[in-house]
């Protein structure tokens, strides 16, 4: 039997932004914590997503009348959102759960939570940012420009209002621009435009820069971060983990934290356990060739586009295709996103020329998506020393530090940052 060379108080299984929180916040509440992780901290979907910290997108993927639109959509290969139809048993009932889902109260009941662990987090960053930049380092790319969400279709204008109006009973801010003040207030945006809203306190960080910030703080801490490894295996007796069998070498945690995002799943088929989450593929880029940019991060509401401007690049993101593990590239949605591009935004040089962006960076990733929107924060109800903390869809960074105090509050036996009833794992059965 191979020598056990890590017994932590706690191994963190995944070193995304989720995983990188929530070893941090134990570390520093008095828990030995290592982390391990299949590629490196940071290098999944915490790499190179938009990078928006915006409490008032803090919406579940199931709204009323979601699965009828994606329905519509199934044809559409460059359409913003796409459920990848196949013969499989888990799908079938991940979207008959994502049905019972799609009612008002369920989504209400979910902003009300996602909203909490936003705020939280908006401000934990804000405070990281501040300190790193105190020591030395750069401000991790945190800036609050607010978000600016617009629509070319009336139906997306009032989609953008309704969810103003959500918000502004949840301390979230905003305001109705009409076709000339959005135009007005944002000289990049193409005459196509019809509207929009205004959210003015929201901010945007480097979502890279800021999974290495929360390493090193964790680090710092007194924290471990294994080499890259994967963990293929589980002794398991009496209803606990008592050894967690890796590429590296065993390890003999007390609790095991599972965060490993879209690959949770399959982890937890290892310990005889279903965990409904299906990837989300997402795509961003880097544009190129830019001689003008907007002043603030743009969600293009009927497209689904997310741009953000970053001090040296602009970065574009879009799309959800719940396809499982499938890391396959899809050349018509990436030319769905680079033309939203142009058909929204006047970036300079391609102006005269009426062409597609030319793009560089290409990037997917997996977005963990359960089938009510809300993630999985609780302890396994079969196995006492498992510890779930996944399915954060798109909302990985920006609930990340929020997801992270809610765990150890429940960890540690503290009162709750917001009520964890709603995330509890048993929910799905």
């Amino acid at each position: 039997m191979d020598s056990v060379k890590h017994k932590p108080d706690v191994l963190v299984v995944g070193g995304g932004i989720i995983g990188l929180c929530t070893a941090l916040e134990l570390q520093t509440s008095g828990r030995s914590v290592a982390i391990l992780d299949r590629g490196g901290v940071g290098a999944g979907c915490s790499f190179a997503n938009a990078g928006w910290l915006t409490p008032c997108f803090a919406m579940p993927l199931p709204q009323p009348g979601m699965l009828l639109k994606a329905i519509s959509w199934l044809l559409d290969a460059q359409s913003p959102f796409h459920i990848q139809p196949r013969l499989s048993l888990d799908l079938v009932r991940w979207l008959w759960r994502f049905r019972q889902a799609t009612n008002r109260r369920t989504m209400l009941a979910s902003i009300e939570v996602l909203v909490a662990l936003s705020h939280y987090t908006l401000a934990w960053f804000e405070k990281l940012a501040a300190t790193t930049a105190a020591n030395g380092g750069d401000a991790l790319g945190f800036e609050r420009r607010g978000l600016l969400m617009v629509s070319g279709t009336n139906d997306g204008v009032e989609a953008a209002v309704n969810e103003m109006q959500l918000m502004a009973d949840r301390g979230v801010s905003g305001r109705h621009l009409d076709r000339d003040a959005v135009l007005a207030f944002e000289p990049t945006l193409r005459p196509r435009v019809l509207g929009g809203v205004y959210f003015p306190d929201e901010a945007q960080i480097d979502p890279y820069c800021a999974s290495l910030a929360v390493a090193a703080a964790f680090r710092a801490a007194g924290g471990a971060i294994l080499p890259p490894a994967e963990a293929y295996d589980f002794d398991v007796s009496a209803g606990r983990i008592s050894r967690v069998m890796t590429t590296q070498g065993p390890v003999e945690p007390d609790l095991v934290v599972l965060a490993a995002g879209s690959w949770s799943p399959s982890i937890a088929t290892r310990l005889g356990l279903r965990v409904p989450i299906l990837g989300g593929k997402g795509y961003s880029m880097t544009v190129d060739g830019a001689t003008r940019r907007p002043a603030r991060p743009i969600m293009i509401v009927d497209r689904k586009i997310a741009v953000t401007p970053f001090p040296d690049r602009l970065r574009v993101a879009g799309t959800l295709e719940l396809v499982d593990q499938d890391f396959s590239i899809s050349v018509s949605r990436l030319q769905g996103i680079r033309r939203g591009v142009r058909d929204y935004l006047d970036l300079g040089d391609h102006e005269a020329a009426g062409a597609e962006p030319d793009v560089r960076d290409i990037w997917r990733g997996l977005r963990p998506c359960t089938p009510d929107g809300v993630p999985m924060i609780g302890f396994s109800q079969r196995l006492a020393n498992l510890f779930l903390c996944t399915g954060h869809q798109m909302l990985g960074l920006q609930t990340a530090a929020g997801s992270a105090r809610l765990a150890a509050d429940l960890v540690l036996g503290r009162p709750p940052l917001t009520h964890p009833y709603p995330f509890r794992p048993e929910r799905f059965g």
